[in-house]
């Protein structure tokens, strides 16, 4: 009998939790993830495509003994210098995607 009590008290108290929560937000006028996604992209994903493409060009050079005889240095050289290098500096600001 105790158990489902407490049972019952734990699920009642979770559901009210869950439930006030989404009252507050309807409430509010909440910032819309739009007005975020500029500053992260600035802060976090641009410094983070200038890494990828010093990273990828350290790995580039290592496989090269890959590349060179198979023929593949220039989509070896897209994938991990080109396209970091792109990402981080032409892109426009803000991305619509």
């Amino acid at each position: 009998m105790k158990t489902g009590l407490v049972l019952l008290l734990a699920v009642m108290l979770v559901g009210t939790a869950l439930s006030v929560e989404g009252w507050a937000e309807s409430k509010v006028m909440a910032r819309t993830p739009d007005d975020e996604l500029p500053l992260l992209d600035l802060v976090f994903a641009r410094p983070f495509g200038v890494v990828a493409a010093i990273a990828g060009t350290g790995i580039f050079i290592a496989s090269l003994p890959f590349t060179l005889p198979t023929k593949s240095v220039d989509k070896a050289a897209k994938m991990l210098i080109t396209d970091p290098f792109r990402f981080s500096f032409t892109r426009p600001f803000p991305d619509k995607n």
